[in-house]
């Protein structure tokens, strides 16, 4: 069963009513179980009947529903709970098709999930989108869409391969998956009225269909109170108590996350935890997961075991990536619980607490048994413009990684793009650096790389130069890499300018990946074929060179967590502080572009 084949329930309704009543046999039953009820958070020693991959019983005894062809699943005194919903995250983050990124959670019970692919937006447009939609209708799993609100995320600090538009989203929710609108990233535009985000906002509220939030800034006043009056319904870029409870005051769901970079539940979760807020409108999402991520250390079950080990309690958290996520996409009726005629979609596990994901059911079929995937997701077949994107006018030399002096200087103040650990927001810094044959020279000092974003969608053969610290790069080394949010230009960070250029035209001759050179040599390669986002190749794999690639970071001098994520991140223009585009260096607390050197 897939999104495609899933019978809706008013076609179902005669099914399910003979089932539970008795007077017809279900296709599956689970019995000996204990049902979670993420309506009452109650534990009941309730059976389960399933046909048409939707519950048609849920009650103290399923046996009228048996018949002779009726599976039977004993689950053993387990518990048997909804499958969990990721209500925020991104395919691409994953390095990973639909296809393949539904191979790697499904086992972990991640049966639905809410994505926004404005990364592929970014690069090829509506029709990518449309591909990223319909490879997702093809899955075991329930994989919703929604339609990318910012390409580009800020109009006018970078360009993109393609821009979306309110006639793009108007069309986009006519699509059978789509559940809303991305995350509306571009917040100063909502705030000052931008023509363009309110046409793409009334697009989606006359559809009756949910606006999705990004507000990345840590002012709560009259600014906040603008953007939330603007219509977005939820937002996950919260860090603090704070943050969360400033929103659900305002009537939005706060977002809490846990991906491979983003450590954003323990701070936040207070505010339920400790200060006693009403929990159904909270909710867990994971945002970003690398490839590595999802097959060493799991999905949604990883966000779940976190939200309990920061003392919320386990069906509390539960429901707030089960039913929570549900309500607020309007499918309280369609999933995120075991009740009647919803998708069956269950976990049978253990325990609640440590959450070990023993048997998965979605759209009414096992899809996964102890950590195993039982099903094929089906891959779409990507066309040649899907896997043509890297659009460089020449390969590039040691020179075009120079960041010029004024003449005669013998040191500069130069800004500097200060990483934070963990986090996506990044620091505003200043150092002063020597001048060497005409250019910052910054050789020898301490943990301040060189950065460069070059152009990749129009051959334009633009290259913009700047600084950032906060790796711990040791020795001649560069990464580069085609995954460069949100514009998705190639983000080129190095010590060394001729490291730099090898990267740079390594991934020109791939296709698009992320590549490690150091001393003249390539240390890792990820490619990424679809886009300059993606690999269609499964996820074990992919998570193996990606994991192959942290090794040759750490080899390096990187210490960061997931450093890649704070890499691929240098240039999301709409997260404060400091960023580079195609268009030179952005202070994000203004929205202006910055000069790289300071005068005096």
């Amino acid at each position: 069963m897939t999104p495609e084949t899933l019978p809706t329930w008013p076609d179902s309704a005669a099914s399910l009513i003979a089932i539970a009543a008795g007077r017809a046999p279900a296709e599956t039953v689970v019995r000996g179980g204990k049902v979670v009820n993420v309506h009452t958070r109650e534990v009941l020693d309730w059976e389960v009947a399933i046909a048409r991959g939707r519950f048609a019983y849920v009650g103290p005894d399923a046996s009228h529903c048996i018949g002779p062809g009726t599976e039977v699943i004993d689950a053993a005194g387990r518990y048997v709970i909804p499958g969990l919903c990721d209500a925020h995250m991104h395919v691409e983050s994953g390095m990973l098709t639909p296809a393949e990124f539904a191979a790697a959670v499904i086992p972990h019970g991640t049966t639905a999930m809410f994505t926004d692919p404005h990364e592929i937006a970014n690069v090829l447009g509506l029709p990518g989108v449309r591909l990223m939609h319909d490879e997702a209708r093809r899955q075991p799993c329930s994989m919703f869409v929604q339609m990318p609100s910012c390409a580009p995320s800020a109009p006018g600090l970078e360009t993109t391969g393609h821009e979306i538009t309110p006639d793009d989203v108007a069309e986009a929710m006519t699509w059978p998956s789509i559940v809303g609108l991305g995350e509306m990233m571009n917040f100063p535009g909502v705030i000052h009225e931008d023509t363009k985000m309110l046409a793409e906002m009334a697009a989606t509220a006359d559809a009756g269909k949910t606006i999705g939030g990004h507000y990345a800034s840590p002012d709560l006043g009259p600014a906040f109170h603008a953007y939330a009056a603007g219509g977005p319904a939820d937002d996950h870029e919260g860090t603090c108590e704070a943050d969360a409870i400033a929103r659900v005051r305002q009537g939005m769901r706060a977002m809490m996350r846990l991906g491979s970079a983003w450590y954003d539940v323990e701070t936040q979760i207070t505010a339920v935890t400790e200060k006693g807020l009403d929990p159904r409108n909270f909710i867990l999402c994971t945002d970003d997961c690398m490839a590595g991520t999802l097959v060493n250390d799991g999905h949604m079950d990883r966000v779940l075991r976190h939200a309990i080990d920061c003392g919320c309690d386990p069906l509390i958290a539960l429901q707030m990536c089960t039913i929570n996520t549900a309500t607020h996409f309007g499918l309280e009726r369609e999933l995120g619980s075991i009740a009647p005629g919803r998708r069956a979609d269950l976990i049978l596990t253990s325990d609640l607490t440590t959450l070990p994901v023993e048997h998965v059911i979605a759209l009414g079929q096992t899809v996964a048994k102890d950590g195993r995937l039982t099903v094929a997701c089906p891959h779409l077949d990507w066309p040649a413009e899907a896997r043509e994107t890297v659009n460089m006018a020449r390969d590039l030399s040691a020179n075009d990684f120079d960041i010029p002096a004024a003449e005669g200087a013998h040191e500069v103040t130069a800004r500097v793009i200060g990483v934070v650990e963990n986090q996506a927001p990044t620091k505003a810094l200043t150092r002063t650096l020597p001048v060497v044959d005409g250019c910052v020279d910054t050789t020898g000092h301490a943990d301040t790389c060189r950065i460069a974003l070059v152009e990749r969608h129009r051959a334009t053969g633009g290259v913009t130069n700047a600084l950032v610290s906060g790796f711990g790069y040791t020795g001649r080394m560069a990464l580069a890499s085609t995954v460069a949010h949100d514009s998705h230009h190639m983000i080129v960070v190095g010590t060394d300018a001729e490291q730099m250029a090898l990267a740079a035209n390594r991934l020109r001759a791939v296709g698009g990946g992320v590549t490690l050179w150091s001393d003249g040599a390539e240390r890792a390669l990820v490619e990424l074929p679809i886009a300059g986002l993606m690999s269609d190749s499964p996820a074990a794999e992919v998570a193996a060179k990606a994991s192959a690639l942290m090794q040759a970071m750490r080899d390096a001098g990187c210490t960061l967590n997931n450093a890649y994520m704070q890499h691929s991140l240098l240039a999301l223009v709409v997260i404060p502080e400091l960023r580079i585009s195609d268009m030179g260096l952005v202070d994000v607390t203004t929205f202006e572009l910055t000069d790289l050197i300071e005068t005096t």
